[in-house]
């Protein structure tokens, strides 16, 4: 434990999870049936099958509102997100919860290099377009991760990510609470047996990480959908009907 941090009783067991939304969906999730995701009850599996004594104690998940006029299905993508969080919170009351940042975009478009196959760059070739980013998330992920690794709560924290920006925060924790188990979850597709292209894994979070898990099956994705509909004290939450 680092010093001048106060520690609390350490749950042998305990594991926080940390999601980079953003990251799970592009890397993993988008193009499949499985956007329904419970996250908690895949996070339970997968630490069940790497330790069958952790305990799963949190999920925090980490992105940013979606703009409906950059979506694909405009304002009922919007509609997605949040009936999906709310489903998340709603299942799971004690143990999910959010952190979002917020999306940021230039109104008058940004210039950028114009890519033409089998020409080399020329920056003064450019064109205007639209680029969302999503801000903050890194950040809070980041920040997150450190405050709570410094309370001494845990026995193991795990990243959900295959983004390199999150090495630094990995690494500051090892160096510091030299006892707190790292592991990280590439929310990547199994390679393809016939070859095909595979996103290859952050060299950066596997050097710092005292494991790692590279990629998720189909069938766990499968195995871990909420309900269609997830009953509260008002209305009941609805699978979005285009996912």
């Amino acid at each position: 434990m680092r010093e001048g941090f106060v520690s609390q009783m350490t749950n042998r067991n305990a594991t926080a999870v940390y999601i980079d939304g953003y990251n799970l969906y592009y890397g993993r999730i988008r193009g499949t049936p499985y956007k329904w995701l419970d996250v908690v009850t895949l996070f339970d599996h997968l630490l069940h099958e790497q330790d069958p004594h952790a305990e799963l104690s949190s999920v925090r998940y980490f992105s940013a509102p979606a703009l409906g006029r950059f979506a694909t299905h405009g304002d009922a993508s919007v509609l997605a997100q949040q009936d999906y969080i709310r489903a998340l919170q709603q299942v799971h009351r004690a143990r999910f919860s959010t952190v979002m940042g917020k999306h940021s975009y230039d109104r008058h478009g940004t210039s950028l290099p114009h890519f033409e196959p089998g020409r080399p760059f020329d920056r003064t070739h450019r064109v205007k377009v639209w680029k969302l980013e999503e801000k903050q998330t890194d950040v809070n992920l980041a920040l997150s991760l450190y405050r709570e690794a410094s309370t001494g709560r845990y026995h193991q924290v795990v990243v959900c990510s295959n983004d390199s920006d999150v090495a630094p925060a990995l690494a500051a924790i090892r160096a510091d609470f030299k006892d707190l188990a790292i592991g990280v979850v590439m929310p990547l597709r199994p390679p393809n047996p016939s070859g095909g292209s595979h996103r290859s894994v952050s060299a950066s979070l596997l050097e710092h990480s005292t494991w790692m898990r590279h990629y998720l099956l189909d069938s766990e994705l499968e195995a871990a959908q909420l309900p269609d509909v997830v009953p509260t004290e008002k209305r009941p939450i609805r699978k979005p009907a285009h996912w």
